[in-house]
């Protein structure tokens, strides 16, 4: 545990010792910053309470929006790598066509985007989505791609069915590749919640940093980028608990081969 909390814990001060005696009006001093903290996010205007406050209108859409995206990435992306790893004529078909997109920075589509779908939720999904899905579709491919061919030709022997040789064969075996790609979607899609909500937006974390930023409310401004770590933080924390009970076979037997060695 000392582990995890020390480096940000020393980080922190430093940045509160070095900024104590700060006179600049861009980089105030961290105990300025957090001061304003939870009177920014955590209290609402006269008379809403807490469900007024921007930790409920713009956080909490900003996190529905990045899980929406996130979720349709991850399943449109394992499908699709699941379809193109089995088949060496669609790989070769796909291939490509799948370079060609993964080329494109994903926040390069948000303008294009926003000509077609406006600047709606639906745009913000889209673009989350569109730049979750490269690493988790290609991720997916290669695990599909590196499964053992004697395992295959095991499940033909023993005559499992289509739907018996992806559920248990075929996503088991890509499953540690498969997480890998979505660990890498995880840091794209906040990113891209970010930027999206930057454009023409109405609500959302990044709508609020750019309000701040431009009505020159620098302390509010900084705790808005505090927020956007600690939010990183808690969803790499939750992402490794659920992949933790995903791969508990793989990880058992990685420390089996390791013990065994």
């Amino acid at each position: 545990m000392l582990l995890v909390v020390g480096l940000p814990a020393v980080l922190l001060a430093a940045w509160w010792v070095l900024t104590a005696s700060s006179t600049s009006y861009f980089n105030p001093p961290l105990r300025t910053i957090v001061g304003t903290f939870g009177e920014t996010w955590f209290e609402g205007s006269a008379g809403q309470g807490f469900a007024g406050s921007r930790l409920v209108t713009d956080v909490v859409p900003s996190l529905l929006r990045l899980l929406a995206g996130y979720a349709v990435a991850l399943v449109v992306g394992v499908v699709l790598g699941v379809a193109i790893g089995s088949s060496r004529a669609l790989r070769a078909f796909a291939e490509p066509v799948l370079e060609f997109f993964r080329a494109i920075p994903p926040p390069v589509l948000v303008p294009i985007l926003m000509l077609f779908l406006g600047i709606g939720t639906s745009m913000k999904i889209v673009v989350i989505a569109t730049g979750c899905l490269w690493p988790i579709l290609l991720n997916t491919v290669e695990g599909v791609r590196g499964l053992d061919p004697v395992l295959r030709d095991t499940a033909r022997a023993y005559r499992l069915g289509r739907v018996a040789t992806v559920r248990h064969l075929v996503l088991r075996g890509a499953s540690p590749q498969i997480v890998t790609g979505a660990r890498q979607a995880l840091s794209i899609g906040i990113i891209l919640m970010v930027i999206s909500e930057m454009f023409a937006a109405k609500d959302g974390l990044g709508f609020s940093i750019v309000q701040f930023q431009r009505s020159f409310a620098i302390p509010e401004m900084w705790s808005g980028v505090i927020l956007l770590g600690v939010v990183g933080v808690l969803l790499s924390l939750v992402f490794r608990a659920v992949t933790g009970a995903v791969l508990r076979w793989y990880l058992g037997y990685r420390q089996s081969q390791h013990g065994g060695a």
